[in-house]
């Protein structure tokens, strides 16, 4: 289903915040055990996320983005699922 012009912006906008905080909380519980290397990993994984959610068109995209990132969940409970009901 491909995502509708005026709600696309706010679609990233959620997806980069709430990725992008997911990503900054797993690299601080690794930061010490990776030492300086994280840091540029940090900045790689940053620019490919918002990369990849800029570039996404249909929710079949948002979808393999979630999938992409899975290991930023940590648990079940903590990934929403939207229905278009």
């Amino acid at each position: 289903m491909k995502i509708a012009i005026e709600n696309k912006k706010r679609i990233h906008d959620v997806l980069i915040s709430d990725l992008q905080r997911r990503t900054f909380k797993q690299y601080n519980a690794r930061k010490d055990y990776f030492g300086a290397n994280a840091d540029e990993d940090y900045d790689r994984v940053q620019s490919m996320l918002v990369d990849s959610v800029l570039h996404t068109e249909t929710l079949a995209d948002v979808n393999d983005i979630v999938i992409e990132y899975g290991d930023l969940f940590s648990d079940y409970d903590s990934i929403n699922v939207f229905t278009l009901e």
